[in-house]
């Protein structure tokens, strides 16, 4: 049994990242492309997040303290893996519903559409939601402050991402994108007054 343990996330996002290869074929060429220090930027918090929730072996005792109570571990595992694949699965569905508009960067397609039905009818970026999701139920599986560390530091990377594709789709759209944005909030489903992100 330690052994699912020990592998079922290190499969289940192994799966999503081949998903994820595999939908990126048939992607619209980029008209404007984010700069390259971001993308590395974002990259290298990628990895680090992803040696926090993996490695038993960094060199921090606190990073290993539990912030739930450990003598319930096995419930916060099932928990974790309920809410790691519920938002997995909506960051599938997101990136399925966007086709060939999406794109790992923050670019401007040729001949973009702004996509507002399916999940982006609930929020503006549900594939950053579906991520942070997936991150947080790997937070609550493991129950250590290293789970916590990964999890925002995946939300600021994704906070920044959003800030520019933000800016950007103002500039393409316009009005329309600004009406969408009163309408739909950024990242949390729930009924909105004004925009979410200025």
């Amino acid at each position: 049994m330690s052994l699912f343990y020990n592998w079922f996330f290190p499969a289940l996002w192994a799966v999503y990242l081949l998903y994820w290869q595999v939908a990126a074929r048939g992607a619209k060429s980029n008209e404007r492309l984010e700069p390259l220090v971001s993308r590395a930027v974002r990259s290298v918090a990628f990895l680090l997040a992803i040696v926090l929730l993996m490695g038993h072996w960094l060199p921090i005792p606190a990073l290993y303290r539990f912030y739930l109570p450990e003598n319930n571990w096995t419930v916060w595992f099932w928990i974790g893996a309920v809410v790691n694949v519920l938002g997995l699965g909506f960051a599938v569905w997101a990136r399925a519903y966007l086709g060939s508009n999406w794109s790992r960067s923050v670019t401007i397609k040729q001949g973009h559409e702004l996509i507002t039905g399916g999940p982006y009818g609930l929020v503006r970026h549900p594939i950053y939601t579906g991520l942070l999701t997936g991150f947080l139920g790997s937070a609550i599986a493991i129950a250590q402050v290293r789970g916590l560390v990964a999890f925002f530091l995946i939300f600021a990377v994704l906070w920044l991402k959003l800030r520019l594709e933000e800016r950007w789709m103002r500039l393409q759209f316009g009005g329309v994108y600004e009406q969408y944005a009163r309408r739909v909030p950024a990242l949390v489903p729930l009924p909105l007054s004004r925009d979410s992100v200025s």
